[in-house]
């Protein structure tokens, strides 16, 4: 065995897990509220690192006069974009792995990469529309080179996730340089999913993950609507966290307010795209239309709930045992932290597990599609 098939596999699970730490990490700087802890982009003051010593703290509060430093969580933020971009680059390894036999995905890849590092330099030299348009560019450019691609799914997918992390680093300027936007917020919460949603496939897919037979295409089915299902849960729930509406019932559960039918506004809560150059920090709407996003978002935790517990229970009949237990037991985890987050009043580490929640069951899902997936040739052996 080559050793480039001894290697990849790891390197895929590897980017995974990092994935889903970084989901984690994210979560945890969202919601200390740093998120806007360095108020330019990438640098954080001026710094590829933040300022540690008083003279640069000085010199930081006097170039941002609007957002005075605070140590305690510039570093997070800070720390944060340095791990996006270090699993940036085991994407852009997974990618070029994934295209070295088509001379064209390759190129787009290279190309790809060139261009993105080349948008953030002139970021960094206030050409804000040369950068955008490159920035453009890398997005596409591996976009087309996974539609191009003959070979396995998962070296289709590997392809495609360089373009989405291109993309995640975008909204991530963009959290910072709107100010916290909740349709940007969102933005990047389902990013962060959609990368590690995409890097597990792949992991699961080296590792040999798949059926024997196509005859679970029904089943299939099923459970992409479950994904699809909880894809849309999970943006309700970034969109509750980026309007700052978690405790908007207040700590009733399952009532709101002490009220089955509180006062709501709909119409002003799911406004999408608002004013630039407001910040929303710490949010903007009234309660009304807070209480109406939670409450939306309860709802389709009902429905999350039941459809996936109906998908568990129909995966075990199906003799799939393992996964409809995975889902379920993920499912009940999920519901028991988002119901604690309202109880104890938000707590960190319990809304920051909510959110790895998300991810875990997001990749039990992930998990039995690929197990349903009909077999290919071992992506290994393509590798070779």
């Amino acid at each position: 065995m080559s050793r480039t098939r001894k290697f990849v596999p790891y390197l895929a699970v590897l980017a995974a897990v990092f994935a889903f730490g970084l989901v984690m990490f994210g979560a945890f700087v969202r919601l200390s509220n740093a998120g806007l802890s360095c108020p330019d982009w990438p640098t954080c003051y001026g710094k590829a690192t933040w300022p540690q010593h008083a003279a640069a703290v000085a010199k930081a509060d006097q170039a941002f006069p609007d957002r005075p430093y605070e140590a305690d969580k510039a570093w997070r933020e800070q720390v944060h974009r340095m791990l996006a971009g270090t699993l940036g680059v085991l994407v852009l390894l997974l990618a070029l792995i994934a295209a070295r036999r088509d001379r064209l995905a390759l190129l787009a890849i290279v190309i790809s990469a060139i261009f993105a590092a080349t948008g953030v330099a002139l970021y960094l030299h206030g050409e804000r529309e040369w950068s955008s348009g490159l920035a453009l560019l890398a997005i596409l450019l591996p976009t087309t080179g996974a539609l191009w691609l003959r070979e396995h799914s998962a070296l289709k997918v590997s392809v495609l996730a360089l373009a989405v992390i291109v993309f995640q680093a975008m909204l991530g300027m963009w959290t910072v340089t709107l100010l916290l936007k909740p349709i940007v917020v969102m933005g990047h919460l389902l990013g962060g999913l959609t990368t590690f949603g995409l890097l597990a496939y792949v992991a699961l897919r080296y590792k040999g993950v798949g059926a024997n037979s196509n005859n679970h295409a029904s089943l299939r089915r099923w459970v992409v609507l479950g994904i699809v299902l909880l894809a849309g849960q999970i943006a309700l729930g970034g969109w509750t966290s980026a309007n700052y509406a978690a405790l908007a019932c207040g700590t009733d559960f399952p009532t709101c307010l002490g009220q089955w039918a509180p006062p709501t506004d709909f119409h002003q809560a799911f406004v999408l795209s608002r004013e630039v150059g407001v910040n929303y920090e710490g949010g903007v709407l009234d309660m009304a239309a807070r209480s109406a996003i939670q409450i939306t978002h309860r709802i389709g935790a009902l429905v999350v709930f039941c459809y996936l517990s109906w998908l568990a229970y129909r995966l075990s009949r199906s003799g799939f045992r393992l996964g409809g237990a995975a889902v379920f037991a993920a499912l009940v985890l999920q519901v028991v932290l988002g119901i604690s987050n309202v109880h104890f009043g938000l707590p960190l580490p319990v809304a920051t597990m909510h959110n790895g929640g998300a991810a875990l069951l997001l990749f039990t899902l992930l998990a039995n599609f690929a197990r349903l997936q009909p077999w290919q040739r071992d992506v290994t052996d393509v590798l070779a």
